[in-house]
């Protein structure tokens, strides 16, 4: 058996040149992409957005996970040009069989993936900063007995346009299917109705302190009654599972008929006191 040592060599030579220009293509779009991310980097600190993310309710939370807006910004900027420059090192290097394909596939996904999270992480900058500011307007426009009905409604509009990013994000990163979107909603109406419970149950105590006692038990109701509704939306597409929520619901039902009776009790006996 004869080897052709001539066409060996120049086989090796030729996929060692693909493999280095490979190599070279990876590390200039490092390059590039960490020149790009400290010039993001800069840009956000000098515009002011930074601190004015920080004085939001979104921004707070960030300040205390430890997560820095101008550093993560900058940190996803230099991710995502070094993915494109993964996907083109791959497609220049022509690996063959079922191997470069998964492989290729892999490195086009890449960029998706980085991309759904810029747009995640930008999206709920924008959407802090404009809840923000609706805020701030309803506040102002509200009269002080109704400055927490404008809490509400900023809170509530914080939940639906977070609940939009991610659908978009998710939708760009390809993760789709049954759970997703029943997900988001479920998620959604549990969030609202902590928020419309806990509001509503204050306003009243705040107008009338003699349903202070019974608070505890309204907002229980309230929260387990949205729960509930949350619960059916994310199993919505799972008819055993659905069935199962819908006799929990049915549970609940009951479950807040016999709480509603030391209410009555309580609230019937201080009228009659007074």
């Amino acid at each position: 058996m004869q080897v052709d040592w001539g066409a060996l060599v120049t086989t090796f030579i030729e996929y060692g040149i693909q493999a280095l220009a490979a190599i070279l293509i990876i590390l200039l779009a490092y390059g590039v992409g960490s020149i790009l991310g400290s010039a993001v980097n800069r840009l956000v600190e000098r515009t002011g957005l930074e601190r004015a993310f920080d004085k939001t309710d979104v921004g707070k939370a960030f300040r205390a996970a430890g997560i820095d807006l101008s550093s993560l910004i900058g940190m996803l900027t230099t991710a995502f040009v070094l993915a494109v420059g993964i996907v083109i090192a791959i497609g220049y290097l022509r690996i063959g069989g079922e191997a470069g394909v998964l492989i290729s596939e892999v490195a086009r996904y890449i960029p998706r993936l980085v991309g759904g999270i810029i747009l995640l992480t930008v999206g709920i900058i924008l959407v802090a900063l404009l809840t923000d500011y609706i805020g701030k307007l309803l506040t102002g426009l509200f009269p002080k007995q109704f400055t927490e009905i404008g809490e509400m409604l900023k809170n509530l509009l914080l939940i639906g346009l977070v609940a939009l990013i991610v659908s978009i994000a998710l939708d760009l990163m390809l993760f789709t299917g049954p759970l997703v979107y029943p997900l988001i909603l479920g998620t959604v109406i549990i969030g609202a109705g902590i928020f419309i419970g806990h509001t509503i149950v204050r306003n009243i105590v705040e107008d009338h302190p003699e349903f202070a006692g019974a608070a505890p038990y309204a907002k229980f109701m309230l929260y387990l009654i949205f729960l509930t509704i949350g619960l059916g939306a994310i199993f919505a597409e799972f008819p055993q599972t659905a069935h199962v929520v819908q006799n929990l619901a049915w549970g609940v039902a009951i479950a807040v008929g016999i709480l509603l009776a030391p209410v009555i009790y309580t609230l019937a006996k201080r009228m009659a006191k007074e």
